[in-house]
């Protein structure tokens, strides 16, 4: 198995430095070089999760048994949220994969860590909670200190945990949920446990968004294998295994794989195929569109990191975005958020110094307020793309549309 993640690893890395080499070639990269280009990092990144899952099984196999293992990965790869995340360009991703490698690799797991935290700071919060663990553990006097003297666990709930816990946590591991936890309770493997509460506390006490949570996801996810071997199952084997006088009450296992296979393997493929597509979907065009010589510049009027810019483009088109940079002045909004809240004017503000681009991104819920706006200013619907079908942290995002100057126009810029 090593062997085989190795060398799909060199393959795929090999692949992307010759695409990207390819590219240097071009003026305009062929269309296949283009594709190829947006889709190795993705097939890249989709090989360290398979190496996520596989030191997720090894963990499960050193903190429990085989058994549990083999339980706790089928839970890994039905889960909806792991689906979803674990195979996305994302730092917390990488970060997700490197925690598992390291919690396996104990012995080496300084040195993992310290790559951990320099692809993700934030996590560092991880290894300060097993810091602190093994620091008790070297020392009983010091249990008074952590648990009596110092009760971090108080300075955590707050109204940002308060919504973490019933409804983040909730939604990642959704029906996997309910067996997490009674796999927690009845495995007393408290170490592993604490370490998804702590994350999840300290991540809602510090406010940082997306941060640990596909990590804590991972961890509690082994608690579910570990309730799925507990029950009673059909395989031959399954009936000369003792059977804790709890889980015998339990009806077969078979049912259970059923119902998370039903409530979660839909939920991942709308998730990753349908819900909130139109922002990949915009970019492949603009990024054909580009290559045609068509875009000369583009404006995008979408909230921070609503579309990839350059890893889908490859072409060197200026952009102009909204900045969303943290301020130090208290109740000072940024300028996405000044744009959310009155398009309209905000716009009107804009228009006095901004290099005029040849093509505008934004969505239909803010579209409809500068209609007249992109009309006066020479500026047509070019195309439109599904988003969504339902809101999620704003207003609802049906579509996200792209406008452009006549063609008239874009000779002159």
């Amino acid at each position: 198995m090593k062997i085989i993640c190795i060398y799909i690893t060199v393959v795929v890395l090999s692949s992307t430095y010759l695409v990207h080499t390819s590219m240097l070639k071009y003026k305009s990269p062929p269309v296949s070089t283009i594709f190829y280009a947006i889709k190795a990092p993705r097939l890249l990144q989709s090989v360290f999760a398979s190496f996520g899952d596989l030191f997720t099984y090894k963990l499960s196999y050193v903190l429990f048994n085989k058994h549990v293992a083999q339980w706790a990965l089928f839970s890994q790869l039905t889960c909806w949220f792991m689906f979803f995340c674990i195979t996305r360009t994302l730092s917390n991703s990488l970060e997700t994969v490197l925690t598992s490698i390291s919690l396996f690799y104990w012995k080496f797991a300084l040195l993992i860590a310290a790559l951990a935290c320099i692809v993700r700071p934030t996590s560092a919060i991880t290894w300060l909670y097993l810091g602190i663990w093994e620091f008790v553990k070297a020392d009983d006097r010091y249990k008074f200190l952590f648990l009596e003297v110092f009760p971090i666990w108080r300075l955590l709930w707050n109204t940002q945990v308060a919504l973490v816990f019933p409804q983040g946590f909730p939604a990642m591991l959704l029906t996997f949920l309910p067996f997490s936890l009674i796999g927690i309770i009845h495995s007393k493997k408290w170490r592993p446990s604490g370490l998804v509460a702590w994350v999840l506390g300290f991540i809602a006490f510090l406010d940082i968004k997306n941060s640990g949570l596909s990590c804590s996801a991972s961890l509690a996810l082994m608690f579910s294998g570990y309730f799925l071997a507990a029950v009673p199952g059909c395989a031959p084997r399954d009936h000369n295994r003792k059977i804790s006088s709890f889980f015998i009450r339990f009806p077969s296992r078979k049912y259970f794989m059923l119902f998370l296979i039903a409530t979660n393997v839909p939920m991942a493929l709308y998730m990753s195929l349908v819900h909130q597509r139109g922002s990949e979907d915009v970019m492949n065009f603009l990024a054909y569109e580009a290559r045609d010589g068509k875009v000369k510049s583009i404006l995008f009027l979408t909230p921070c990191h609503a579309t990839p810019y350059y890893s889908t483009l490859h072409e060197k088109v200026p952009m102009q975005f909204l900045d969303c940079s943290p301020t130090l002045e208290k109740g000072a909004l940024d300028e996405s958020d000044q744009f959310m809240r009155n398009p309209t004017a905000f716009m009107s503000d804009m228009v006095g110094n901004w290099s005029l681009p040849s093509h505008i991104v934004l969505f239909d819920s803010e579209e409809s307020q500068l209609r007249d706006f992109l009309f006066s200013h020479s500026f047509s619907e070019v195309k439109r793309f599904f988003h969504a079908h339902f809101k999620v942290d704003r207003d609802l995002q049906a579509s996200i549309a792209v406008y452009a100057l006549t063609e008239e126009e874009r000779q002159d810029i």
